[in-house]
């Protein structure tokens, strides 16, 4: 009798009571609030890392299109569809998967000649604004 009344008093003691199961709720959430704004930061520096990654493949294909038909394209749409008539040997598409947006969702900017780049072209994404503005991400230095 005397095991059974162990057994049973063990049975019963097995497990998590509501406060143990609040207290570890309550330290992941402030474990959470730590650690979130502190990654916030992060994803904005991930995107500027992208928009570069991006206007520097942008420019490599830039680069073989003035290689082939000796000017820059117009557009960037020059990238991907054969200037019917043009003088010089187009090679592309230049861009697989057509022109990427940046990683914002926007169009890429992009000039020939740029007002920054006379000689060549300008590129650039403007950023989490989506407007002309100190975040924009470019194909030259910061001014």
């Amino acid at each position: 009798m005397k095991k059974n009344l162990r057994k049973v008093a063990r049975e019963a003691r097995s497990g998590f009571t509501l406060i143990e199961i609040l207290l570890v709720v309550v330290i992941i959430g402030i474990l959470a609030a730590v650690a979130v704004p502190k990654l916030g930061g992060r994803v904005q520096q991930s995107k500027e890392s992208a928009a570069k990654a991006s206007i520097e493949a942008l420019s490599t294909a830039i680069r073989l299109y003035e290689l082939d038909m000796g000017n820059y394209p117009s557009s960037l749409q020059g990238l991907t569809t054969s200037p019917g008539g043009a003088s010089g040997s187009w090679r592309g598409p230049y861009v697989e998967k057509g022109i990427p947006k940046d990683p914002w969702g926007n169009d890429f900017v992009y000039s020939s000649p740029g007002s920054h780049n006379p000689h060549s072209y300008d590129l650039k994404s403007l950023g989490a604004d989506g407007v002309e503005s100190a975040d924009d991400v470019t194909n030259w230095g910061k001014e």
